[in-house]
This record gives C-alpha cells, structure tokens and sequence, in this order.
C-alpha cells in the first residue's frame, strides 16, 4: 500500500475513516528519510481515494515536515477555472501551483460598437466607401456566417441594413454562409438575424449540393470545379460579413472564407480540404500566407469580383473589440493582426494534461466543431499527454452526418487514416476525422459532453463525466513534476512553444 504523509492541521477536515485503526508505532518513510516513529490511523483521502495514515500525536503533527499527498496539498490551494461549454459555464477546481490558465489578452468591448460599425462602412480600409459602391437599382447581397459561428449577427446585420436604407428593400438579399454545413430553419434565421429582417428581406441558405444554385469559376489546383453560389456570382455588389478568430488549418476564419467555403459547392470544397492540403505543416492556426488552403480559398473567392468586407473581432464576452471594413484581403489583414496581438500566447514547455473547450455555444453545438478545441491543445500538449475536451455537442457528432458516418465506419483512428491515403477515396467532412485522428496519434482525448457514453467511445473518445476529478487521479499517476494547460475559451486562443 503506497503511504502518504501529510500536514494535519491543513487537511483535518479532508479524512474519513474506513478501519484499521491504532496502528501503532510504525516507522514511516518518505522519499527515503526516516520519519518520527508515531501513533497513526488508516484513513481515506476524499482528494485522491487513497488510503493515508493519519497523525495521532500532537507533537507529530505540528514537526512533521513532509506533506505527499500532492493532491490535497494542492486542491488546499485550488483555482476556479471557467470553461466555456454550451450557453453557460462549467467551473472546475484544479490545483494552482500547477495549472497554467491560457487565455487571450482581454480586449474590452468598444464604448459604441454601432458607431463604429458605421464610421467603418463609411471609412473602409482599401477601398471607397460601401455607399459609393452601391447605385440605385443595384443588387446587393449580404452574406452572413451560419449558426455554429459566434457573429453578432443580431447586432451586426441590422445595423448594415440601416446604413443600406438607401437600398429598396428587394434589392437585398441575406445569403448564409453555410458551407458544407446543414441548412438553417427559419427559427433559426430568425435568432440569427432579428424576426424583423427575417420578415422584411429576402434570406436563403446557401445550396453546397444543389448544380442549378452553383455557377463555375474555374478550377481548383487539382482540376475539381471551383463552384460558387449563383446568387452571389450574379449580385452588383458582394458584402461579406463575419467575424475574425483563429482558425485551426486556415490561418483565420473571416475574409475569403466568407466566400470560398462558405458559399462554395461541396466537391469544391472538399478538394480544397483534401488530405494533402490539410496536413501541410503550414495549414495551421495563425498562418496565411505560405498556407496552401489558405491560398487556394484565396485564389477562388477573388474570381468572383470585388467584395466589400465587414468583419469584427470578439472577446470573450462577445463584445465588439474592433471593426474591420473594406477589402477583402486588407481589411482582413488589418483584422487578423489585431486579433492575433492577443490570441496568441507562449508557453515555455509542452505539458502532460490539458483541459480545452469548443469556446461554448454556439461553436460546441456538435462534435464536428469541437475538433478545433482539440487542435488548440493539441499544440502544447506532451507526445502520450491526456487531453479533455468540453464540448457540450447538445448537436451530437452531429448524427447521420458525413463526419458520424467517416468515422463509425472505421474501427480505429489509425483506420481511418489508412482510409485517407488510399488513392480515390475522398468523403465530405473527411477533413475532421483527419484532424481528430493525428491528433490521437499524439494525446489520449477524452470529451465531456451531452453524448452518451456509447457514441463518445464509437467515435475512438473517452467519456470524462468529472473533469476536476480526472486531472486530479491523473496528476497523482503522473508524480509531482506532471503539469496541467486550461483553455478556458479553446480555439479562440492559440497557444504556442516558445
């Protein structure tokens, strides 16, 4: 039985007994040095489960100098940590003196987030401004980021609509930037964008599978057609909307994406996220240039003619810490910069836990967005390190998806990308099942989530119901040097060694 030796008169409230008592006079040794021969008990650690010989002379307890039981030293001394996950939080207790909470540098949200949006459309960056874009009888379409993007859509549309109201009414059409992902209901739409644009403007949802709502621009690098929406290929004026974060293998979300996945077909896309492009070393958070899908979405969007962009930045209240309008590639630019002043964070050293979120709802509506928690931690986690993600996926995988399919199809991580190499074969969302297997070829990942239990294993993860307590037995296995990472807001930070 492994003995543990402690500071009674800090953890005297931390026992209980389970029997064996007045075991008397035993010598006790920790870390090889002889310790006063004392009257003690056997009783149990709430903290890690283990039994401990407690102290029963007075003298002992006040000269003892050992205290080993890393544990409960430490939870004597734990942080609350929140982790985003769904529309609320989880709090956890973790030891202090060996939890690095990596967050980005907060930004407070700007005194006038409406007047900056308008003195942005008014004073873009790169280009004129959007009034002097738009004539009278022009079509304009405003495309906007989906349901599983944070976008203040609620604020931010309505306040683009009210600077267009030069505009007659049905020469505006709202597209939503779908991409591959499902269509959004009319309820949903309405969360989105208020009930009153729903009800006044025309909204679609882009049609990725749909040939008659898809015009080509080309090709992509590997001969595929590069497919765009119709509606926003034949509109006199293009305005992008969204929002600026890092993103885990195109650099940053915002910008061309708007356009190019997220209102591209589906083989267009799914060439462009191809096993080759997606494991580049440069197809990774933070980087732009020099990344080959980054490019490529680049290269597409821009065939279609100029766009206006409208993009903000976020913090982790969802405040509008900074408003990005104009060209689509300056604009952005000047947008990512800014967000990567504080996104990105150095560590000194990989660590052997960490403890990551999706960033909450709705980016953790399913397991198909969580992937991108992962990738976060994935970059300062030890070879053979244990990682939790919380991902509350109130969406499932999401079920009957193309990524649930890929991945219940295979019996193994390992399978799957074996799946991959084989020449021709090449399956819609193939890209988060890659991601989500290299990174189990580097950590064990276990997920916190609504799914049952049997789903999380189907799909290679490990159920965690108790994310304190797992880090706590996993930290006593591990010794005293082990050390654990939190991201409280996943993906919207990007850690880094350095």
């Amino acid at each position: 039985m492994r003995l543990h030796i402690f500071r009674h008169e800090v953890f005297k409230t931390a026992w209980v007994p389970i029997g064996l008592q007045n075991l008397a006079n035993r010598r006790l040794y920790v870390d090889g040095s002889l310790a006063l021969s004392i009257l003690v008990s056997l009783h149990c650690c709430i903290y890690c489960e283990q039994p401990h010989f407690k102290s029963q002379s007075a003298k002992a307890r006040n000269t003892n100098p050992f205290a080993t039981c890393v544990l409960s030293t430490t939870l004597a001394h734990a942080v609350k940590v929140k982790l985003a996950y769904g529309r609320d939080h989880i709090v956890v207790d973790l030891p202090d003196d060996r939890t690095t909470v990596i967050e980005p540098s907060h930004n407070p949200a700007l005194d006038d987030e409406k007047g900056a949006v308008m003195a942005a459309l008014a004073n873009p960056i790169g280009t004129k401004p959007l009034r002097d874009w738009i004539k009278p009888t022009d079509r304009v379409v405003i495309a906007f980021t989906d349901l599983t993007r944070a976008t203040p859509n609620h604020r931010l549309i309505p306040w683009l609509l009210e600077y267009l109201k030069f505009v007659p009414r049905e020469n505006i059409t709202l597209l939503n930037q779908l991409g591959t992902h499902r269509p959004n209901t009319r309820e949903e739409l309405q969360k989105l964008l208020t009930t009153d644009v729903v009800r006044n403007y025309r909204v679609i949802n882009h049609e990725p599978e749909n040939p008659d709502a898809l015009v080509q621009f080309g090709t992509t690098r590997d001969g595929t057609p590069a497919l765009l929406n119709r509606t926003l290929a034949q509109a006199d004026v293009r305005i992008i909307t969204g929002f600026i974060e890092p993103h885990f293998f195109a650099g940053f979300s915002g910008g061309i994406k708007g356009i190019m996945p997220g209102c591209a077909g589906l083989e267009t896309v799914m060439s462009n996220h191809g096993a080759k492009n997606i494991g580049d070393p440069k197809a990774t958070f933070g980087i732009t240039d020099g990344n080959p899908l980054w490019e490529e979405l680049r290269d597409i969007a821009l065939r279609i003619g100029p766009s206006f962009l409208l993009n903000v930045s976020l913090n982790n209240d969802r405040g509008i810490t900074g408003v990005f309008a104009g060209d689509i590639l300056q604009a952005h630019k000047v947008g990512f910069e800014f967000v990567r002043k504080s996104a990105m964070q150095k560590v000194k050293a990989p660590f052997e836990i960490v403890v990551t979120t999706n960033s909450g709802y709705p980016l953790d509506l399913n397991l198909y967005q969580g992937v991108k928690g992962m990738s976060a931690a994935a970059r300062i986690i030890e070879q053979g390190g244990t990682m939790i993600l919380a991902c509350e996926c109130c969406e499932g995988i999401p079920p009957k998806s193309p990524l649930e399919k890929l991945l219940l199809s295979a019996k193994s991580p390992e399978e799957i990308l074996t799946m991959l190499s084989t020449p021709g074969f090449v399956r819609p969302e193939q890209w988060q099942a890659q991601i989500q297997a290299l990174i189990q070829r580097r950590a064990n990942v276990l997920l916190h989530s609504s799914l049952p239990d049997d789903m999380v294993r189907r799909v290679f993860l490990t159920p965690c119901h108790d994310i304190a307590g797992t880090v706590r037995k996993k930290l006593a296995e591990l010794g005293p040097q082990a050390r654990v990472a939190v991201l409280p807001q996943g993906p919207l930070t990007i850690p880094y060694l350095g």
